[in-house]
């Protein structure tokens, strides 16, 4: 289980200079962007261009600040990403243009390998207990939140989180402020 804080996770420029990256997590360690099974960051998208295509990847995004973005492909997708804390799935495969609607935005990005794992990605508001996962990501993104699992007590503040990998976990999840807004992302193994 690894705590984290998206103030403190490295800013990374992407090469065509239309934002940047905090990565907060990419399964196994050091796979890369080929050979990753499951990974999860935060983008800021600060000019609008094309999307890279990452076939054989299945993609969740969902806005968390800024006036959001249009996403439109030549395969029919034309989605407006301008509600936040909704999260809008799509194939990786497929290369998507983004026009900004306003600023700047900042997204949640959830990327899992097609065939090996399925990202189910949810906002909790209330308290709630989810169900022993072998792999996820916690991340407080309104209020401040108590997070209890067996013998660990994990106090999160907005913009903090956990994750976790191959160590099964189930957790009590509760917030401990008015309008405390949470994101549970579940990684299940295809198939099992």
């Amino acid at each position: 289980m690894q705590r984290f804080s998206i103030a403190d996770l490295p800013s990374t420029p992407w090469k065509n200079g239309g934002g940047s990256t905090r990565e907060i997590v990419c399964r196994p360690l050091g796979a890369g962007m080929e050979g990753f099974e499951w990974r999860v960051s935060i983008a800021t998208i600060a000019q609008p261009g094309p999307f890279s295509a990452f076939p054989g990847v299945d993609r969740v995004i969902m806005l968390l600040d800024g006036d959001g973005v249009h996403l439109r492909s030549s395969g029919g997708i034309d989605h407006r990403l301008d509600q936040a804390y909704a999260p809008f799935a799509f194939s990786g495969d497929v290369t998507l243009d983004c026009t900004l609607l306003g600023g700047a935005s900042t997204d949640f990005n959830v990327m899992t390998r097609r065939g090996t794992l399925r990202a189910d990605v949810q906002l909790l508001h209330a308290a709630a207990d989810i169900p022993v996962a072998q792999r996820g990501v916690l991340l407080a993104l309104r209020g401040n939140w108590q997070l209890h699992s067996g013998d660990s007590e994990q106090p999160c503040a907005a913009g903090q989180g956990l994750w976790w990998d191959a160590v099964p976990q189930g957790w009590q999840l509760t917030p401990q402020s008015e309008g405390a807004v949470l994101v549970w992302v579940r990684l299940d193994t295809v198939g099992a």
